[in-house]
């Protein structure tokens, strides 16, 4: 199979693990085999040969290729997206440890581009923001269902207590995106902060009520806490840790789906990771990027 047909179809791969929106993905692998045939014609036939010189002239290339929808040429935000979805290309390499090329043309802010992720020093300066008081454990499970097991948010907010299978190491996702059921494994790192959330933190809050409530996650009224409240609390820690970025449950999924990818997992098994296909029980992955 052509490398370029293979590089293809993995940034494709790779975009939807990232969860691009659907027309994002589609333009992007769409403009990115423009880029490779514009490559193949100028006799390029591997990304090491990729100089700033050869971005600038395929740039020059766009602003004079006529239209071939309509007379005339390509429009500025044809052009605009055509680059930044080569930038997004350029990521996608860096990041899967495949050789890569800078590309330094500027164009417009793309939201879609620049997706905000975590660095594993700014996670670690999130754990280090909890304290060890029952908020404080309870913040820190919350890390870890978002960031160590890569939930949606809807799916930690579900949780219940007994969705937690400690003795196995795992994480029952009853009823993910698509109704899909699937099994999420824990790093021991994990498993230590869940315990004691559950067996400390979470005891002390379902004491303040004669009640057994089912959630995970408990308010300090007993009740199940909200994706909003959740959120809230991640904010804090943001706070608390000086953090600069934008913080939030889904650039959590997001930081983790990007450092296991560094950590040398392949596309297919961080997308079962995060719920992108069905994830058998029997697979385990011991190698998971920890804070």
């Amino acid at each position: 199979m052509d490398i370029n047909v293979i590089l293809s179809e993995s940034f494709e791969k790779w975009l939807t693990t990232l969860e691009y929106a659907p027309s994002t993905v589609y333009a992007s692998v769409r403009y990115v085999n423009d880029f490779f045939f514009y490559l193949k014609s100028s006799e390029i036939t591997n990304l090491e040969a990729i100089q700033p010189q050869t971005l600038t002239n395929y740039n020059k290339y766009l602003q004079y290729r006529k239209n071939k929808r309509q007379n005339g040429s390509l429009s500025n935000n044809y052009i605009i997206s055509n680059i930044n979805a080569i930038k997004r290309f350029s990521r996608y390499l860096q990041e899967t440890g495949k050789p890569f090329f800078e590309v330094k043309i500027k164009t417009r802010p793309d939201k879609e581009t620049s997706k905000i992720i975590l660095s594993q020093s700014e996670i670690k300066a999130l754990y280090k923001a909890c304290d060890n008081s029952i908020l404080g454990m309870r913040d820190r499970a919350i890390l870890s269902i978002y960031y160590g097991c890569g939930l949606r948010r809807s799916e930690g907010v579900n949780l219940n207590v007994n969705d937690v299978l400690l003795k196995e190491k795992r994480i029952h996702i009853r009823q993910g995106k698509g109704y899909k059921e699937r099994y999420i494994p824990m790093t021991e790192a994990v498993k230590e902060d869940l315990e004691n959330y559950i067996y400390v933190a979470r005891e002390q809050i379902r004491s303040f009520k004669n009640t057994k409530p089912e959630a995970l996650f408990l308010s300090m009224q007993v009740s199940r806490l909200c994706g909003n409240a959740i959120i809230e609390r991640v904010h804090k820690l943001a706070q608390n840790a000086k953090l600069q970025k934008q913080t939030g449950l889904h650039i959590l999924r997001h930081s983790i789906a990007t450092h296991l990818l560094q950590s040398g997992m392949t596309l297919e098994e961080v997308s079962q990771f995060l719920g992108h296909s069905s994830l058998e029980s029997t697979q385990i992955y011991t190698h998971l990027a920890n804070a």
